[in-house]
């Protein structure tokens, strides 16, 4: 699942970015820069907390066993659809991230407070680290696995990116970037909830219904060399579409209504994002 694995770090290790991109870049237009070491020391932190909580969280995943793991993936899927779908939703409401960014720097700087800019780097790349966990996490338990070339490779794209955007090196349309992104990882959510609901459905807490709406995963002829047809959820298209979009071949019917409900709701939000604003 490299191609989830890149959009998951990438969007992710990007928002970091960004905001350590406007710490450093304000500070040093302020000749503040003696400040940086508190910068740097929230950064070093951040990540070294994110990697112990992806330790506990793998070793996590392999204490449960039967229906106490169906419990616990559908639990993780659905967690990370909903902080997906908050992330979404509160990046269209900050509009003016630089702008508050800056105004709590400059309050923190004329208090001499090293550790508010400490504080303020740690919790930003904190946040984007735990979500990165959880994401890459829940992708494993839809997907099966998690490509470690298409997660660093992801990373390494944003700091690049991030780069270049705070040099002025060239012109990146940031607001059509997570727009198109958005819109994937909300179908990523979409396809989290469906697949938390069938892991419930394993676990017997939520009815079945009717077991399969379609079926295309017949038994593939040459499933034992491992090959499937394209739209088979291990074939070439499937697979991917099951990684990044929540694809199932054999859906049960309240998998289906809960993608669609997902889908729907998120519309909703989507066109009442400014009533939306001021519950979040």
């Amino acid at each position: 699942m490299a191609i989830a694995s890149f959009i998951i770090t990438f969007r992710e290790t990007l928002e970091a970015a960004l905001v350590v991109g406007i710490i450093l870049a304000y500070l040093a237009k302020t000749n503040n820069k003696k400040y940086n070491k508190s910068v740097y020391f929230g950064i070093i932190s951040a990540i070294i907390l994110s990697l112990i909580a992806a330790v506990i969280f793998r070793i996590l995943s392999f204490s449960f066993e039967g229906r106490a793991e169906e419990i616990f993936e559908g639990t993780i899927m659905l967690i990370a659809a909903f902080l997906l779908t908050f992330m979404i939703l509160w990046m269209m409401k900050r509009r003016h991230v630089a702008h508050e960014i800056r105004e709590h720097l400059s309050t923190e700087i004329e208090k001499r407070q090293k550790f508010g800019l400490f504080s303020v780097t740690f919790i930003a790349v904190l946040r984007e680290g735990i979500e990165t966990v959880l994401f890459l996490g829940a992708l494993a338990f839809t997907a099966g696995s998690v490509s470690l070339f298409g997660g660093i490779a992801g990373v390494v794209a944003a700091i690049i990116l991030g780069y270049i955007f705070f040099k002025g090196t060239a012109k990146i349309n940031l607001k059509m970037f997570f727009n198109i992104t958005s819109v994937i990882l909300i179908l990523f959510a979409a396809g989290l909830v469906a697949h938390g609901v069938h892991e419930f459905q394993e676990a017997g807490i939520i009815p079945t219904v009717v077991e399969e709406v379609w079926d295309i995963n017949p038994p593939a002829p040459r499933e034992a060399e491992g090959i499937y047809p394209a739209l088979h959820e291990k074939g070439s298209i499937g697979s991917v579409a099951k990684g990044l979009l929540g694809y199932n071949g054999n859906p049960s019917l309240i998998e289906v209504l809960s993608y669609i409900g997902y889908i729907i709701l998120i519309l909703i939000l989507w066109k009442n994002i400014e009533k939306v604003h001021r519950i979040i």
